[in-house]
């Protein structure tokens, strides 16, 4: 398969390089035209799907049939038989009521009359519609998630729950205030249009932060102890006597500010630690702008997680227990399989991998943007910007759950005018990153699209890394419903490694499941470990085999981590270092 970024292995199971021709750069300038004007996104990879969807219906009769049916039926019983006491199945399968199965009508107006018929109709077609984008036999995979991604998207445009005339709810706040609700939603769509201008002119509002870095969240307190043009590693003060013989190193996703695990001191997961008795190490990545375009994946392995790795083991003497959070655990693992291939198997104590894909092969919805024509638009954008825009990016992770974080927030802000009250999770959401050009590139079409690192044809300064080679325990943690690194793929990496493996399920998604402090209400995980050698254990298996824990899984992790650890030493305090945490990349716009 040829590769449309320099820098890329030359074919597969090879580590050499080239450099883009001026015909490359041609057709670059060209591809990046038309993704500034479709917003980055690929109308051709669209349309082939639906030409494939289309056909295959056309020549499906009994498909056809069994939808025209379904059709006919909604119409002629949806007066009688789908009023309030109707029930239905949602895709889990589970027996629901017919409004309980959308949260946007599960207000007790939308079962008075007319409402009840405009849910349940717009309920029907949304059934309708489903059942037409799957189970069509012929259809590649990919091209029916895709179409009904794009019916999903219309239909949540065409929510009645969208509309002043056809929402009980607006309409009794609007009789009940005289019409305040809607100035009010006006007045915020004026401050929210203003704002999206102010960020497209490069322009970033800190102050409008509800929870500021250093002020509000990210307040453990430690000191910026090392830094280099990429990233800075802070090392946080001790709240113990002594500490646990083995360091702990964080290495967050890039994509990501590092404090969403250093949030409010309740729900600081840094701070959990040291208050546990650990040294904790965290790196902080420098929020790159158009000057980095040309840093590629090896610069954050090598730069980053080892030089980092050095600058710990140099303060401390002893291997480290590693942690990688999203696509800073891809990083990490990674980085452990070149350690263990170069005969560094010292250099680690264990590797814990929080929510972190390493087999690609099954990326969940986010592989809907994820193929070689959507690459080909995207991968032109940022070359034409020289990085992707955390804005860009957050705008694909919305689309993925439209209905409650586009649609019903602006029906909530806009035509109740009721502004959705922050917390330091969705603040911490706001503040979003770049990612530098060519390193965005690789990491979608190496890791996503052709699935290298399991597949043992990832290189590292010009050799293949095999995660099969880390022989160090590890414990993974994957989350029920996460649509960035579905659990299901997270539990691949039994496949791709021999070693003591510890995984842990916890209830949540890719965000709050692992902001998962004691005492948070409705928290379970299960956990099971399978031992060097031990035989393999499907995902069903795990499930029906491994009972349910309540509270939090960061005390099973904190039992883990210090039964791997050889022993105290007295707390270790940071040296003066190069100023007080969280320093200073973390600040940037």
């Amino acid at each position: 398969m040829a590769r449309s970024f320099p820098g890329a292995p030359a074919s597969a199971g090879e580590c050499a390089r080239f450099e883009m021709t001026p015909a490359d750069e041609w057709n670059r300038a060209a591809h990046a035209v038309m993704a500034a004007m479709t917003f980055g996104l690929s109308p051709i990879s669209l349309g082939l799907a639906a030409i494939d969807w289309g056909a295959h219906l056309a020549i499906a009769p009994g498909k056809c049939l069994d939808l025209a049916t379904h059709a006919w039926r909604a119409a002629c019983l949806l007066p009688a038989v789908m009023p309030a006491t109707r029930e239905d199945e949602d895709e889990s399968g589970v027996a629901v009521h017919a409004g309980e199965a959308d949260p946007r009508f599960a207000a007790a107006a939308w079962s008075s009359w007319p409402f009840h018929l405009y849910r349940d109709g717009f309920l029907a077609v949304q059934r309708w519609w489903r059942e037409a984008t799957r189970g069509l036999p012929g259809v590649e995979r990919h091209h029916e998630q895709l179409v009904a991604f794009a019916a999903r998207q219309w239909l949540d445009a065409c929510s009645p729950g969208n509309f002043i005339a056809t929402n009980p709810l607006v309409l009794e706040t609007t009789a009940r205030t005289g019409g305040a609700n809607l100035a009010t939603g006006l007045r915020h769509w004026l401050e929210d249009a203003v704002a999206l201008a102010a960020s497209r002119s490069g322009v970033h509002a800190r102050t409008a932060q509800a929870f500021v870095p250093g002020r509000d969240v990210a307040v453990t307190p430690g000191r910026v102890v090392w830094r280099n043009a990429l990233c800075e590693l802070l090392q946080y003060d001790p709240m113990t006597p002594d500490a646990a013989r083995e360091p702990i190193l964080i290495v967050p996703s890039w994509i990501m500010k590092y404090y969403i695990l250093d949030l409010q001191p309740h729900d600081s997961l840094i701070r959990f630690l040291v208050e546990s008795g650990f040294t904790v190490f965290a790196i902080s990545w420098r929020n790159p702008g158009a000057e980095a375009r040309d840093l590629g994946l090896d610069n954050y392995v090598r730069d980053g997680f080892f030089a980092a790795l050095e600058a710990v083991r140099s303060r401390c003497g002893e291997a480290v227990h590693a942690v990688g959070y999203c696509l800073g655990g891809t990083l990490l693992a990674i980085g452990a399989a070149a350690l263990a291939r170069g005969g560094r198997r010292d250099a680690l104590r264990s590797v814990t991998l929080l929510a972190a894909l390493t087999d690609f092969s099954e990326p969940g919805e986010l592989g809907l943007f994820i193929d070689a024509g959507a690459l080909s638009a995207l991968e032109a954008l940022m070359w034409r910007q020289g990085y992707l825009d955390g804005a860009q990016m957050s705008a694909a992770f919305q689309l993925l759950n439209a209905r409650d974080l586009i649609w019903s927030r602006m029906m909530s802000e806009y035509l109740l005018g009721r502004r959705t009250k922050g917390n330091d999770l969705m603040s911490w959401n706001a503040d979003t990153t770049r990612m530098p050009y060519r390193m965005h590139s690789e990491y979608l079409t190496r890791l996503f699209l052709d699935n290298d690192l399991a597949a043992g044809r990832y290189c590292v300064d010009g050799q293949p890394v095999a995660l099969s080679d880390i022989e160090v325990p590890m414990f993974v943690v994957g989350t029920e419903r996460d649509h960035v690194s579905p659990w299901r793929s997270v539990y691949k990496l039994h496949l791709l490694t021999h070693n003591a493996l510890t995984f842990v399920l916890t209830a949540g998604g890719h965000n709050a499941g692992i902001v998962s402090e004691p005492g948070h209400a409705r928290r379970y995980y299960r956990c099971a470990t399978r031992e060097p050698g031990g035989a393999y254990r499907s995902r069903h298996e795990f499930v029906k085999g491994t009972p349910s824990v309540d509270g939090s899984w960061w005390l099973c992790w904190r039992d883990w981590l210090r039964a791997r650890s050889t022993g105290k030493v007295p707390a270790r305090k940071p040296d003066t270092g190069l100023g007080a945490a969280p320093g200073e990349y973390v600040l940037q716009t």
